[in-house]
C-alpha cells in the first residue's frame, strides 16, 4: 500500500524533471551545447494547451497560432482521451506546475499547520472557483483575435522553465511569484483559481466514464477525504465526484486516505449499486 500511494509523487517527479530538462536543454541548445535528440524541443512544443487556442484558431481563420507546433496538438488530444475516461488527470499527475504548487503547499502545512487552507473564506472560494474559466474565454478570444499566444506572457508555467534565460516574461515572473507564495496558504491557489486549462479539463468531470465514487454504507463519516483533497472539495457528502475541480489525484481514495478499504475507490459506470436497507442507492 505505501509503494502504490507514493506512484503519484514517482510520476510527478518524473515529468517535472523531464520538462525541466527541455527547459535547460533548450538554453544550453542556442549555444551548441544541448543534448541533439531533444535540442529542437522547446515549452510551446510541449504545453498541451496550445493546442487548444492553435485549433480555435485554425478553424476560424484558417492559420495556426505563432510558436504553436503540431506537437501541442498531438499531446492535447492525448489529454483529452484520458480525461473522457480519467478526468483531469494530466493536471493531478502530470502538469509540472501544478506538483511544484503541491511541494510549496507542504512547506506551507508545516509553517501554519491547521490554519493552512482556511485563509480564504468558504464564500469567497465559492465565487473565484469560476474565475478560471472567465480567464479560459479571454485567453482564446485574445489569442484568435491576435494569432499569437498572448497567455504566455503571463503564464507562470512559461515562466517556472525559462526564469533563468532572456525568454522570459516579466509579468509571467511576477505572476509565478505570487503563486509561489499564495501556495504557503492555500493549496494549488493557481489550478483552484486561473488555470484556463485546467477550466477546460475539469469539464470531463460530468462526463468521465471512470469516476471517484464513495460507498455511503462503509463511510464512517471521518472526513478524512475531504482534508486530503488538494483542490479543497468536499467528498464525505457525494456518492459520486463530479466537482469541476476534481483534478483526479486519487488522493481521496481508501488507498491513500480513507481508512476504510473500497469506500472511496475510482470506479467505472453511470451509477454504483451500495447494500442499503430499502434498495439501491445511485450516485
Amino acid at each position: 500500500m505505501k509503494k502504490k500511494s507514493k506512484l503519484r509523487l514517482y510520476v510527478q517527479i518524473f515529468f517535472f524533471a523531464l520538462i525541466g530538462l527541455i527547459a535547460i536543454n533548450h538554453t544550453l541548445a542556442e549555444s551548441g551545447l544541448g543534448i541533439p535528440l531533444i535540442a529542437d524541443a522547446s515549452l510551446h512544443a510541449i504545453c498541451p494547451f496550445g493546442g487548444v487556442v492553435t485549433l480555435y484558431n485554425l478553424g476560424t481563420l484558417g492559420t495556426f497560432i505563432s510558436k504553436i507546433h503540431m506537437s501541442s496538438v498531438i499531446l492535447m488530444t492525448l489529454v483529452f482521451i484520458l480525461a473522457i475516461l480519467f478526468g483531469p488527470v494530466f493536471c493531478g499527475w502530470v502538469c509540472p506546475l501544478g506538483s511544484f504548487q503541491e511541494w510549496i503547499g507542504k512547506l506551507g502545512k508545516k509553517i501554519l499547520g491547521k490554519r493552512f487552507g482556511k485563509v480564504i473564506p468558504q464564500k469567497v472560494d465559492n465565487v473565484l472557483k469560476y474565475f478560471r474559466y472567465v480567464v479560459l474565454v479571454w485567453v482564446v478570444y485574445v489569442t484568435a483575435r491576435s494569432g499569437y499566444l498572448m497567455f504566455a506572457e503571463i503564464d507562470p508555467y512559461n515562466a517556472l522553465f525559462s526564469f533563468w534565460s532572456s525568454e522570459v516574461a516579466i509579468p509571467g515572473l511576477i505572476v509565478l511569484l505570487v503563486t509561489m507564495g499564495a501556495s504557503l496558504v492555500i493549496s494549488r491557489p493557481w489550478c483552484r483559481y486561473a488555470c484556463p486549462y485546467g477550466a477546460l479539463l475539469g469539464l470531463s468531470n460530468k462526463v468521465r466514464i471512470f469516476g471517484i465514487k464513495r460507498n455511503e454504507s462503509t463511510c464512517i463519516s471521518c472526513k478524512k477525504c475531504d482534508t486530503s483533497c488538494p483542490m479543497g472539495i468536499v467528498i464525505s457528502d457525494k456518492t459520486k465526484v463530479t466537482d469541476l475541480r476534481c483534478i483526479s489525484c486519487m488522493e481521496c481514495t481508501s488507498e491513500k486516505a480513507c481508512p476504510i478499504p473500497d469506500t472511496v475507490n475510482l470506479m467505472n459506470g453511470l451509477f454504483i449499486s451500495v447494500p442499503k436497507a430499502g434498495g439501491e442507492v445511485k450516485a
